[in-house]
């Protein structure tokens, strides 16, 4: 019983430990190149937390996700002057706006590498795709 009961705590623990939010220095090593865990984790789901930036055109399946509240465009940076605190979030249906100082918890798929969008040409080097959102307490 005790053998089962010491299994259980240990693997609710992992459990726990899988749910816990990744954090944007996470994803990002010395220079701006990606971290260890940012290329473990490629293809994976992630959570991360953070603030919706306010939305670049109406009826999106897309937004900025950054670590702090953020009220102008982040996409208006060239690669070079990327700041490593946004992530593009793709969604799978439009996404209903929440305050830009309003903290949300994304859960989606991260792809790393710079992209092109092609259809709206916004350059991208983090991005979680097929993602949902809640907001946090």
């Amino acid at each position: 019983m005790r053998v089962l009961l010491a299994f259980l705590c240990l693997s609710l623990g992992s459990v726990a430990i899988a749910a816990e939010p990744l954090h944007f220095r996470d994803l990002y090593g010395r220079g701006g190149d990606y971290s260890v865990i940012a290329k473990e984790k490629q293809g994976q789901k992630i959570r991360v937390r953070g603030y919706m930036a306010p939305p670049l055109k109406a009826q999106a399946a897309f937004f900025v996700l950054t670590k702090r509240p953020m009220s102008y465009c982040p996409f208006c940076e060239s690669e070079a002057d990327w700041p490593t605190d946004i992530m593009l979030v793709k969604t799978d249906e439009m996404v209903d706006v929440v305050p830009y100082n309003q903290p949300i918890y994304v859960t989606g798929q991260l792809e790393i590498g710079t992209q092109v969008d092609p259809d709206t040409g916004f350059l991208s080097k983090v991005r979680l795709v097929h993602a949902e959102f809640e907001t946090a307490q």
